[in-house]
Order: structure tokens, then sequence, then C-alpha cells
């Protein structure tokens, strides 16, 4: 079974985490909701509290297959300034790990040059932060191990893209069928 860890703080936007996560525990993905402060919980951007289910030392990250980056103002701020999370950005890019970042979070990805040979989406006004090979204003981009998708109005299929790497494409379909998404 695959493992993913949605990393939430402070700012974060609620329904980019929680959709995903909600969706990929429908999948069967073993999905846990990371905290990366002490405490556990999480006022996000529009003033939801969340409680994680754990906090950053709380996990083994050996055993998780995707990190999952959602975005919102302050939280993408806070989350690319905690340095033992783009240290194990980095540690999964290099080991070709899943990595996916929604909204404003794909500009994490670039800073820790994971970005730079890829192309990614982001939310309009941050391309410039993205450090990729190429953008593109697509709902979702995925290459490779990365994910990357432009805000709250695409997070269902984000998630589905997110299912899909995690599992296979026929397991997102099924998902997708069973919340009624239409495209």
């Amino acid at each position: 079974m695959s493992k993913a860890a949605v990393f939430m703080t402070s700012g974060t936007e609620e329904v980019e985490a929680l959709m995903v996560v909600d969706m990929l525990r429908r999948a069967k993905i073993d999905t846990t909701i990371v905290a990366i402060t002490e405490d556990k919980s999480i006022t996000g951007s529009h003033n939801i509290t969340v409680l994680a289910d754990n906090t950053f030392e709380e996990v083994d990250f050996d055993d998780i297959d995707i990190l999952v980056l959602p975005g919102g103002m302050p939280g993408t701020l806070n989350l690319k300034a905690c340095k033992k999370l783009t240290d194990l950005i980095g540690e999964f890019d290099s080991e070709k790990k899943g990595l996916a970042a929604v909204c404003a979070a794909p500009t994490i990805l670039g800073a820790c040059g994971v970005l730079k040979d890829k192309k990614a989406t982001c939310f309009p006004g941050f391309e410039d932060e993205l450090a990729c090979k190429e953008f593109l204003a697509i709902p979702v981009v995925k290459d490779e191990n990365v994910i990357t998708s432009r805000g709250l109005g695409t997070t269902i299929d984000f998630a589905a893209a997110i299912i899909e790497y995690c599992t296979d494409k026929k397991s997102a379909e099924e998902i997708l069928d069973r919340i009624v998404y239409k495209k």
C-alpha cells in the first residue's frame, strides 16, 4: 500500500490539504496529515482549525512514497522556511520519490531545485518563482515523480493525479466516479 504525507502549518489553504487527504484515503492510500510544528492544531489561511495526525518528528519518512504540499498564504512561506521539510524534499527528489504541490507551494519545489529540469504549473502570479524548465498554464502537470497544480479549483484533478501516481489510472477514475466528479 502506498503512503502519503500531507504537510500543514499555520496559513495553509485548508481545502487544498483536506481534499487531497479525503480523496487519497478513499483510494486506500495510507495518508497522514503532518504538522511541521510541535502543535498538531493548525489554523489555516481561512481561520479553519485542523488537527494533524502527526508532528514531523513522529513520522518515519522512509515509509512514505509521496510528499504533498498544499498552498495558501502564509502557509506556503511557512513550509518553505522549514529546513527539515526542504531537506526532506531534497532527499525525496534525489531518490526520485513522489513530490506534489498545489497553488503557491510549487515555488517550494522550485526553491529546492526540484523543478529545474521539469515542466510545472502554479497559482497565477507565482510563475517566476518556479525556477522550472517550462511553465504550463494547465490544471495539473505531472513530470516524472513531480506533480504540480494551480489552486483550489484544480485540487480534485490534483488529488486524482496523486492517486494515479500511487496506484493506477483505473483507481483514480473510480474515485472520481464515486465523488460524482465530471469534467
